[in-house]
């Protein structure tokens, strides 16, 4: 018992030590959830994507019954410390059509429209000036991604939980979906050699 004394009053350090950033969340529109859920699953520092809906005002939509008013998003959980939130913006724009007001590729509808969900203003601020952007490297072109508050987000779940992380549990079927709705082909066409590039 002494000597676990004399190490608290030597190296008080390890007893007190800061705890680091806790996880932060971001919520983003891009289309197809399934996409969107895979791109963003390869990302470090990137420790947690869901499915779901959100942007709506009906409680509790579901993906094969009523989800009208909503947006297909995900959640993605992450660590600041090791990804920033600006980063995850630049990955966004890449990995979308900015400039479709329909819709995203092969999907159209209100729930394939593209949307930035900004929790607080400083969320914003990073929002509006990554549009800016985006604005500026395509003049003479309306980018049609919304920044909206945050509402709440409601993940897939119950008997619609298999579209939570498609793209693994059904990857031929999640492939072939995204070869014929041209996404990739789109991407390349607008973004060149950034299409899809992952933030440095």
């Amino acid at each position: 018992m002494k000597n676990v004394m004399m190490i608290i009053i030597l190296f008080p350090a390890l007893v007190f030590i800061p705890s680091r950033a806790a996880a932060e969340k971001a919520i983003l529109a891009g289309g197809c959830f399934w996409c969107m859920e895979a791109d963003y699953e390869k990302l470090e520092g990137v420790t947690d994507v869901i499915s779901g809906f959100t942007g709506g005002t009906l409680e509790n939509p579901t993906y094969y019954g009523n989800h009208e008013g909503h947006y297909e998003a995900v959640e993605i959980t992450y660590d600041p410390d090791r990804i920033s939130y600006k980063q995850l913006l630049d990955y966004y724009w890449v990995n979308i059509d900015p400039f479709d007001d329909r819709g995203q590729f092969c999907d159209k509808g209100h729930e394939y429209l593209t949307a930035i969900f900004v929790a607080n203003e400083r969320e914003r601020n990073i929002a509006e000036e990554s549009k800016k952007a985006v604005t500026e490297q395509f003049p003479g072109k309306k980018v049609a991604t919304k920044i909206l508050s945050a509402s709440p987000f409601y993940p897939i779940k119950g008997g619609e939980i298999h579209h939570q992380d498609y793209y693994k549990k059904t990857p031929v079927r999640y492939r072939i979906y995204r070869w014929s709705c041209g996404r990739d082909a789109r991407l390349k066409e607008i973004w060149g050699d950034k299409a899809m590039k992952l933030p440095q």
